[in-house]
């Protein structure tokens, strides 16, 4: 387990943790209500990976040229995927199965 991880769960055998991105309250000088924001929040699909499960991903990794998704990669997630959870240390987070990891973001840091 990866010092990412404060959530308090580590993940077992195909899963992952995430931490999802935070819903916009503000997107230049708009200010957007709440109520759109709790709508963002049930369809946040980034966030950071911050733990994975000793099997997660095997099966994608016997494709040639696979890279496996590690702690602190940024990534894009299914808009359903998973069961949300506060962690231990009082941030939401997700825990998922590894097929719902849609993709890696290129260029973007945690």
């Amino acid at each position: 387990m990866s010092t990412i991880n404060t959530s308090g769960v580590e993940p077992l055998d195909l899963r992952v943790v995430i931490k999802p991105d935070p819903p916009e309250k503000k997107i230049g000088s708009i200010i957007i209500p709440d109520v759109e924001v709790d709508r963002q929040k049930y369809a946040a699909t980034k966030g950071t990976l911050v733990a994975v499960g000793e099997n997660a991903f095997s099966e994608a990794a016997r494709t040639p040229g696979f890279v496996r998704p590690q702690p602190g990669d940024r990534i894009m997630y299914g808009k359903y995927a998973g069961t949300t959870f506060k962690g231990v240390d009082g941030e939401e987070y997700l825990v998922a199965n590894d097929e719902d990891v849609i993709g890696r973001l290129m260029g973007e840091v945690a």
